[in-house]
């Protein structure tokens, strides 16, 4: 029989969609006593209470080898209870000692240390769990789970642990109390709950409820709680209160400042809680890691700020919220007269305030609503003839907002709907983005169909335009085989930046991906994995072709547990790039660019390890001979358990690359160029226990560019006009760059009470870009340390009060 293309694809749908079977698993249950006795949370495990209460054990290896069961040698033994104040739970974890690794870390920072994990679903959906790490060496970590993003570990809670070393290994108590979840107030709840833990030195994990790893989401192979009855949600409510010391220093001037403000935490209903930052200071985010920007496309930084980087899984959805929007550069421009200059445009807008509302119902929906407000900002300007000043509104005031709808189904599932909206008063620009999302995934695990639909408004009094995204994707994400094809499409007049990230809009693109990862050890490797993609390029207006981009990667981890792998990048024939020349129509092309690399990275057990990683690559073009390499060596040294430092070194140097370079006469003027980047960095840690540690951050970056001494013309046909003979000293300036930033971060954090952190931080930075590209490193670095240094020092104290707890103290004085 002879099936037509469509048919064929019909078929493979249905193929597709039976496999959405359910599959049945049996689970293992903890009958969780309730009592209105407590324990002291010291992990001695000495009150009466740990006596006579049942015991989850029997766990069950699922990484490197499945369905490994642990020996009493190794074995788990778990005990829990709740009363009034939350839940508890003890833990006897037996080892060698002499093996175990108990490395200090500060929160939430994974080191080379051993550590146990519980996670609690209320909701029991097998979707969005709550996550509690205690490490050996006493160090807290906790995060938030889902299947489409991960481990949350921006979200903090107050909880209480204690560990302590015996001769049998080590054992652990903690108290989480019911401020750090959200449950509904059913009379007999069931609740989602695995026990995990973790062996450092050679990588293995063990569950209560066998997990096999092959399947996408650990959350289907959670035990179930059961026994709890009669719980009511307390009243959340948490206050942070703060204030912070700043003294600001530079060569001519000294400034100091006291802040004060807030944040709440606030539990609306069951599963519904509010945050809120009230008179917002950010004064101790860390530097961003600034490089030199010669691609046509914005440099963007990952968010340092907490209140942005803490629970925000749903505003995340459909990749429509980009935070760092939230207080940036302002977006108007500036009419100068005859004369005028701007003396100085600001980088980024105050933020008056910002809250998230945000939670799940027991029926799995889930609402995420965000707002914040940014102060209106200006711009001095003076007139360089008669020496006046005036100002120039340049961001007015501004309000950012985000409503999400997520709908989870099938305990893997979910259809979401998320607008965003940023309203500008007067004659600024408005945006609207709204998207629609479907993630369907078999209950097995294993197929996956994804679809996304987004539409943009912007409304200028200059510019009106609106736009849309579509995209379409067919996955088996299961099993040692798995594969993705998929369409991404994006018109010319899509835009989602005022609150959003898109580089660029205008594609059409086609991308296939199979890899094959083996899971369990073989004779050679504790486990690997290898990837193959292809992503064929279209504009969408015009609907033509631009490039084809093949990717290879393998990696793998010894039994010894040292990595390795290669990767490699290849652009056959030629490709049409509409970007580098920054003029709307015009193409740059280039042929058969190709890179390949490596790299090594030694078994972190080890006090001394070293990554190592190679790159290098060409053009395979006619009168073309550009080359490339970047080396990346970063030993790490751990000299005790207290102290740890890595140390990075990169340079990365191109010889004869093709870029453009300036606009001239309204052309787009093109160089031949050599670059260079040397940077060097420290981290350093110092953890003096699990709550008092200090840390070192450094950077110095440096760039150079210099251009040939001839520039060429983009002709209209894509390739560079051969000896237009232009020096470049008759641009209007040169094109040249050094380019070179420095920074030092120390900083100490004393966690003096549960939640309530003193932190003290010093910080200097340096930065210097001018066109002297043909001045050395050494140099380059002594006319750095000419520039004006500015110092800042700044002392937080935030102090964590919980409500609930303090009016219960209260009411029982009296």
């Amino acid at each position: 029989m002879n099936f037509t293309f469509k048919q064929l694809q019909l078929l493979f749908f249905l193929s597709l969609i039976c496999n959405f079977n359910v599959v049945s698993q049996t689970k293992k249950q903890y009958k969780i006593t309730s009592t209105e006795a407590s324990a002291v949370i010291d992990g001695k495990l000495n009150d009466s209470i740990w006596q006579n209460l049942p015991t989850a054990t029997n766990f069950t290896q699922f990484t490197p080898n499945i369905g490994l069961q642990a020996d009493d040698k190794i074995k788990t033994e778990v005990k829990m209870f709740y009363n009034e104040k939350g839940i508890y739970l003890a833990a006897k974890l037996y080892d060698e000692p002499s093996l175990m690794m108990n490395q200090l870390t500060k929160r939430d920072e994974f080191g080379q240390t051993d550590y146990f994990t519980l996670v609690l679903n209320p909701n029991n959906d097998a979707q969005n769990d709550t996550q509690f790490i205690v490490f050996s060496s006493g160090v807290q970590a906790d995060a938030l789970s889902t299947p489409s993003l991960g481990q949350d570990f921006g979200w903090n809670a107050v909880w209480e642990s204690a560990v302590q070393l015996t001769d049998f290994g080590w054992q652990l108590e903690l108290l989480i109390p019911y401020r750090s979840l959200r449950f509904p107030k059913d009379d007999v709840q069931t609740w989602g709950v695995q026990f995990k833990r973790f062996f450092r030195r050679e990588r293995s994990e063990y569950a209560w409820n066998a997990i096999d790893p092959t399947k996408a989401y650990e959350g289907i192979y959670h035990g179930e709680l059961t026994g709890i009855k009669n719980l009511k949600p307390p009243l959340r409510l948490n206050l942070y209160p703060f204030t912070t010391g700043l003294v600001n220093q530079n060569t001519n001037t000294t400034s100091t400042d006291l802040k004060f403000g807030m944040d709440i935490k606030y539990g609306i209903t069951d599963n519904i809680t509010l945050d809120a930052t009230l008179i917002p200071d950010f004064s101790q985010a860390r530097f961003d890691n600034i490089v030199l920007n010669l691609g046509p496309f914005e440099q963007t930084f990952a968010e340092q700020r907490q209140f942005f980087t803490e629970g925000i899984d749903l505003f995340t959805k459909g990749n429509l919220f980009f935070s760092r929007r939230v207080g940036s550069a302002p977006t108007g421009q500036v009419n100068l007269n005859e004369n005028e200059q701007i003396q100085a445009r600001p980088s980024k807008v105050d933020l008056i305030n910002a809250a998230k509302l945000s939670g799940r119902l027991k029926n799995g929906l889930g609402i995420g609503v965000f707002n914040a407000l940014t102060e209106k900002t200006y711009v001095n300007i003076r007139d360089t003839i008669s020496g006046l000043n005036r100002r120039e509104l340049v961001e007015p005031l501004t309000n950012y907002n985000i409503l999400v709808l997520d709908q989870q189904f099938n305990r893997n599932s979910s259809v979401s709907l998320i607008n965003t909206n940023v309203s500008r008063q007067g004659d600024f620009r408005d945006a609207n983005v709204t998207g629609a999302l479907l993630n369907l995934i078999d209950k097995s695990n294993t197929y996956a169909i994804s679809a996304e639909a987004k539409t943009s408004q912007l409304s200028d009094t200059n510019q009106p335009k609106s736009g849309y995204s579509a995209t379409a994707e067919v996955a088996k994400v299961g099993g040692n085989f798995r594969f993705a094809l998929g369409q991404d499409y994006a018109d010319k007049k899509f835009d989602i930046n005022d609150l959003g990230l898109l580089l660029r809009n205008n594609y059409n693109n086609t991308y296939a991906e199979v890899s094959y990862r083996e899971f369990e050890p073989t004779q050679l490797f504790q486990n690997y994995q290898y990837s193959l993609d292809i992503n064929y390029e279209r504009l969408a207006n015009p609907n033509t072709f631009t490039g084809l981009m093949v990717n290879g990667n393998f990696f793998a981890n010894t039994l010894k547990l040292d990595s390795f792998g290669f990767n490699f990048s290849l652009e056959p024939g030629k490709q049409y790039d509409y970007f580098e020349p920054r003029i709307d129509g015009r193409y740059f092309i280039y042929e058969n660019a190709i890179d390949v690399g490596g790299f090594i990275s030694s078994n972190y057990n080890r006090p001394f390890a070293l990554d190592l990683r190679l790159n290098a690559g060409t053009f395979f073009e006619k009168n073309r001979n550009t080359t490339s390499y970047r080396i990346n060596i970063e030993p790490r040294f751990r000299f005790n358990d207290a102290f740890f430092m890595t140390y990075e070194f990169t340079i990365n140097e191109t010889i004869n690359d093709r870029g453009f370079a300036t606009f001239f006469n309204n052309q787009s003027i093109f160089g031949e160029r050599d670059r260079k980047i040397i940077e060097n960095s420290i981290n350093a840690n110092y953890t003096f226990n699990p709550f008092n540690a200090l840390k070192l951050q450094f950077r110095h970056y440096w760039d150079t560019v210099l251009y040939d001494t001839y520039m060429y013309n983009l002709q209209a046909n894509g390739r560079l006009t051969e000896n237009f003979n232009l020096p470049k000293t008759d641009l209007d300036s040169s094109p040249d760059i050094n380019f070179s930033t420095w920074n030092i971060d120390l900083s100490y954090s004393w966690q003096f009470a549960p939640g309530s952190f003193l932190t003290a931080l010093y910080r200097n930075q340096l930065f210097r870009n001018t066109n002297q590209a043909e001045a050395n490193f050494n140099t380059s670095l002594d006319q750095l340390f000419q520039q004006n240094t500015q110092h800042t020092l700044s002392i937080r104290l935030q102090y964590f009060i919980d409500v609930n707890s303090l009016a219960r103290r209260v009411f029982k004085s009296v």
